[in-house]
């Protein structure tokens, strides 16, 4: 029995792994489709975001399986609620992929800012270092490095801001970039809130090694 519930523990944290590198790829390929106006790549996006759903329902049903007919204790317990909690903080940040997805759609076709395009698939980079750092973290459990990468979101804020700046300049001076340019303005926004999901995660990973619930960074409050 005890078998049974250590192979279930280690199937959670493979699927969990695998969750996340589902969005990252969302993440990634979001922005590509943005800033290259492809819209089938973005459908492609919001199509697949079902089975990521798919995958946070199934995870958070078997953590609330194992731990009504395990009753686990201490670093069982915690390693369950990281991914109960974590796996929910994951979805939101597909959630967020997609959006940035259907802002592509709405794109195409509209006046664009290269100079601003060019600036969100920074962001997006930063972005997706941070997603995939996050995960390395979780998967060698490594709390310093979570408490390291959630430094990352101050400069994700501050390239937010600056995109968003950029935005109301270009369309003070040319209105005919005013609906192109609010779509920048919620792309960029995404991407810096799929950064605080990723601080949300970072703080589980700290809970996780040391049981304490811990504020890495206010930003996104």
């Amino acid at each position: 029995m005890r078998r049974v519930y250590e192979e279930d523990l280690v199937n959670l944290h493979v699927h969990f792994s695998e969750m996340g590198m589902m969005v990252n790829e969302a993440v990634y390929k979001s922005v590509k489709a943005f800033t290259n106006h492809d819209k089938e790549l973005a459908q492609q996006v919001i199509d697949n975001d079902i089975m990521i759903n798919a995958r946070e329902t199934e995870l958070e049903k078997k953590c609330f399986e194992l731990i009504a007919l395990q009753q686990p204790v201490t670093s069982d317990l915690r390693k369950i609620v990281t991914v109960m909690k974590a796996s929910a903080d994951l979805e939101r940040m597909g959630d967020h992929a997609v959006s940035v997805a259907k802002a592509a759609i709405r794109v195409k076709g509209t006046k664009r800012v290269p100079k601003i395009e060019a600036d969100i698939a920074e962001l997006s980079e930063k972005v997706k270092v941070m997603v995939e750092g996050v995960l390395e973290a979780y998967i060698k459990e490594d709390a310093n490095k979570a408490k390291n990468l959630s430094t990352a979101i101050n400069g994700i804020d501050q390239d937010f801001y600056g995109i968003y700046q950029q935005c109301i300049d270009e369309m003070k001076v040319d209105p005919e970039l005013i609906l192109g340019a609010t779509d920048y303005m919620l792309a960029a926004r995404y991407l810096k809130r799929i950064g605080d999901y990723v601080t949300n995660i970072c703080e589980w990973i700290v809970y996780l090694k040391t049981g304490k619930v811990v504020e890495l960074n206010t930003s996104k409050r």
